[in-house]
This record gives structure tokens, sequence and C-alpha cells, in this order.
């Protein structure tokens, strides 16, 4: 039983060595990640280099199939156009798991996530839900999936109910968006639960999460070209080695992110 233990141990790691060799990176030894580095505590600029959740997670991941990763800066909207035209491997940008997307592009999970509101804190404007969006302004980042929800929740609750229309307002980059709520330009703010809490302790009670629970749970996924199945290959099989590892624990504990379990990951799975 030793033996055949040891020929199934040694065969399952040469599979991994094949599939990581035959995988057709841009750069040998590297992955190529485009990334828009403006999305705290996912990604951001740290003395002049990237830093993040996920940067951390794609390093854990480059580390199993020992690889480097070498992060592009660009912002959201671009990501997906890039990864097709093959700019870059991989796109590792907090980027949430849609029907859209997995029309383009394959996706490869790796953390549960959501949404949550962001008010002013001095404002009487503290919305708890989109249901209180109707006829006000609301910001949010360009190329995101909160964007589409609310597009989709003004046509089919607001107007359809004959209430005003939400007024969206679309900025480059989140810290934009932040930004515009904190000149009155636009009424609340829509973004991620981990971006939100950040923008909360970054502006010292300045901005306050009105929501009351999280909105549209959702994964977040490693975006892969589609003509490129051993490149999905190799980086789902660095996550399985990655999430074995005391490292792989130790970066959740250090965001106080929850890593998301099988069952998760099965239930929140969308296809195209």
């Amino acid at each position: 039983m030793k033996k055949t233990a040891i020929v199934t141990l040694c065969g399952a790691v040469a599979l991994f060595n094949t599939v990581n060799a035959q995988a057709d990176f841009l750069q040998p030894a590297k992955i190529i990640a485009g990334s828009d580095v403006t999305f705290a505590p996912y990604e951001y600029m740290s003395e002049g280099k990237p830093a993040g959740f996920d940067i951390e997670m794609l390093s854990g991941i480059a580390k199993q199939l020992t690889r480097q990763v070498v992060t592009v800066d660009t912002r959201f909207p671009n990501l997906i156009p890039g990864l097709r035209g093959k700019r870059f491997d991989v796109t590792n940008s907090a980027m949430y798991i849609t029907p859209e997307r997995l029309k383009v592009i394959d996706m490869i999970p790796y953390l549960k996530t959501g949404q949550q509101i962001l008010s002013l804190a001095n404002s009487s404007y503290q919305p708890k839900a989109p249901d209180e969006f109707c006829g006000h302004k609301i910001g949010t980042m360009a190329g995101s999936s909160f964007l589409q929800h609310l597009q989709q929740f003004s046509d089919d609750h607001c107007v359809k109910q004959g209430k005003p229309p939400i007024k969206i307002s679309e900025f480059p980059t989140d810290p934009q968006t932040t930004q515009a709520l904190l000149s009155h330009a636009i009424d609340a703010q829509i973004t991620d639960v981990a971006v939100a809490q950040s923008a909360v302790n970054k502006l010292s009670g300045k901005v306050r999460v009105s929501s009351t629970q999280l909105l549209y749970p959702v994964l977040m996924g490693i975006g892969v070209r589609k003509d490129e199945p051993e490149v999905k290959a190799a980086i789902t099989q660095g996550l399985a080695k990655f999430r074995q590892t005391a490292e792989y624990r130790q970066l959740f504990e250090r965001y106080h992110f929850t890593a998301p379990s099988d069952q998760e990951i099965q239930a929140l799975t969308v296809t195209e």
C-alpha cells in the first residue's frame, strides 16, 4: 500500500508539473497579471509597489508554480479587452464572476464577497437598501457589476413602479467615486464590502456604511482566456496547492476575510 501511495503521489506531482510546463504563459517563469491598482484593500500601491489581498493571493499561487507575478496597472474597463488581446495572462483585480463575463473569458473563483452602500456620515440620506435609490444620484466605478445592478434595479423597480429612475454616475476609479461623494456630486456610493470598510477607515468618519446587510453575494475570480485551457489548469492547480498552506490561512486572517467553502463556491457559481 505504501508503494501504491508513493506512486500515486509521484504521478500527481508529475501531472501538476506537466500542466504548469505546458501552460502557454506570455513569459517564462512569470505570470503577467492585469490589475486596476486603485481598489484597496484588494490591490493598491504601497511605497511604489502593488500591494493588497489580490496581489498576495496571486503571488501565493505563483509560488506554487515556481513563477513570479508581474502586475500591469490598468483601469478596470480595460482588463477583459487587455486579457483577450494577450496583454497579460490573467486578470487579478477583484473581478466579480458574472454570466456576461463568462461569455468572453473563463474565471477561477477564490473569494466570496458582496456590496454595500456608502453615504456621508453627516447626511440625512442614509439608504439601507437599493429600494431607497430611486430619484437619487448614486455613484459607482465604470465597468463594474455594481453598474449593471444599479441600471437593472432602476429599470425593474423604480421606473416600473412609477418612481423616478436612479441617476447613475460612473467614475474611472473607486476612489474618484468616493471623492464625488465627499464633494456632494452624488448622494451615495455602491461598492465592494471590503472597499467600503477601507474607505470608512481611511476617511476618519467622513463616510459610513449605511446598508444593513450584504448586497448581491457573489464570487470573485481570476480571469483567464478561453483559448488557454492550460493556463487555467495551472492557475487552478496552483490555487488548490496554495489553499493547503499556512500562508493561505494567514492571508485571510490578516485581511479579516473568510475563505469560501467548496459548498459556497458551488452555490454561488454562475454559468454563461
